[in-house]
Formats: structure tokens, C-alpha cells, sequence
């Protein structure tokens, strides 16, 4: 997409847009294509898609954690209970 199609979509001003695109540049997020005086944006899914397996990997660990805090927790209010 050209960078003046994309600013299009948003309140902000086109240097601020560049600025922001340079930034995801940076962090490998997109490229840019120059022909002529057009940049052409494109997205690199593959660093979220490595980002989102990170995410389930760490949601996955957290679940069996409070998991087990629930199981401790439900535990102790039944022996209180019994007490």
C-alpha cells in the first residue's frame, strides 16, 4: 500500500504517519518499497505470528498456575470449613 493510501485512514498528518511506519521499519513489522517518489508499505506477519506463539506459550503457563492457586485456594476454604 502507498504510504499517502495508508496515512489516508487515520487523523494525523503524513510526516507523522512516515514517522510511525519508521518506527515499525525498525522493529521489522514492515518494509518499504521506493519507485520513483512512492513508498509502498508492506506487512511482515511473521514476527507477530512468533509473537503470538510466545503469548500462548506464556497464557498456557499462567493458566496452569492459577490453576493450581484455585485448587490451593478452593482446598483451604474446605478445610476451613470442616474445621
Amino acid at each position: 500500500m502507498r504510504v499517502t493510501a495508508l496515512a489516508a485512514h487515520f487523523e494525523m498528518s503524513l510526516n507523522a504517519v512516515s514517522k510511525h511506519i519508521k518506527v515499525l521499519e525498525e522493529a521489522g513489522l514492515v518494509t518499504r518499497r521506493t519507485l520513483g517518489r512512492e513508498h509502498f508499505i508492506a506487512a511482515e506477519l511473521e514476527p507477530l505470528r512468533l509473537t503470538e506463539s510466545w503469548f500462548a506459550q506464556l497464557k498456557s503457563i499462567w493458566d496452569l498456575r492459577l490453576a493450581a492457586l484455585e485448587n490451593l485456594l478452593v482446598s483451604k476454604d474446605e478445610r476451613d470449613d470442616r474445621a
